[in-house]
Formats: structure tokens, sequence, C-alpha cells
């Protein structure tokens, strides 16, 4: 007989992303750990970063210890609705800022390109003096 939990979509869980409401997803399970975040041996900011999405891989890339997982079962609330969609306005924003950072990287490259060239030049005029020298 299936057990009965509350289903959750990815943005309700997402809405409750700060220190004083956190909700996590691990494993299509909703997870409500405000009252762990001061307790969390790596801070309550690697909790924090890993709101608004899937936090599956973060959780397992953390390695977690057997203790940590069975005491992470003790803040389940319910389930992710996966018949729902995956928030569309988190992947689109997530792609314009990785737009975004290529573009200034791009900008900062043009703009600064005369310093490793005044670099590479410097240390030629120095060893051509150096073994000229000898």
């Amino acid at each position: 007989m299936p057990t009965l939990t509350k289903l959750y979509t990815m943005q309700d869980a997402s809405q409750h992303n700060t220190k004083d409401d956190c909700w996590i997803v691990i494993d299509g399970k909703v997870y409500d750990v405000t009252s762990y975040l001061d307790e969390h041996p790596g801070g309550d900011d690697v909790v924090l970063e890993s709101t608004g999405k899937d936090a599956t891989d973060d959780f397992e890339d953390a390695g977690h210890s057997k203790s940590a997982k069975e005491l992470l079962q003790s803040f389940c609330i319910g389930e992710l609705d996966t018949s729902s969609p995956i928030i569309p306005e988190l992947e689109i924003s997530s792609k314009k800022e990785a737009v975004k950072y290529s573009e200034k990287l791009m900008d900062l490259t043009k703009q600064y390109w005369t310093i490793p060239v005044a670099i590479v030049g410097i240390s030629a005029v120095v060893g051509f003096l150096y073994l000229h020298k000898k």
C-alpha cells in the first residue's frame, strides 16, 4: 500500500531559499532543513546554494556518510511532484548568466591584451640582453 505524502512542485521548494526557511530537493523528496542549517558541518551557505534545484548531485558529490543520509530522512516533508515542469525561469536565467559571463571575459580580454604582450616583450629583451653579455 503506497504511503500518502504531500506533493510539492520545484517552484514550491524554490521559494524556501533563506536561512530562516530552507527546503532542498534530493532524490525526488523535499526536505525542510531550516532547523539543521546551523548544525551542518559544511556550513549553511553550502546548503543554501542547493536550494531551488535538484540537489541530489551536490549531496552525493559531498560524500555524506550513512548516518548523514539517515539524519536527512528525519527532515523529509514530502515528495517532488514530477508531473509539474521544472521551473523554466531558472534555466533561462542560468543561460543568460553564462552568456553574460563569457561576454565579460571577452571584454576583459580585449581591454587588457597589452599586459601579456608587454610581459612577453620584456622577457624577450631581458633574455636577449642576458645572452648578449655572455
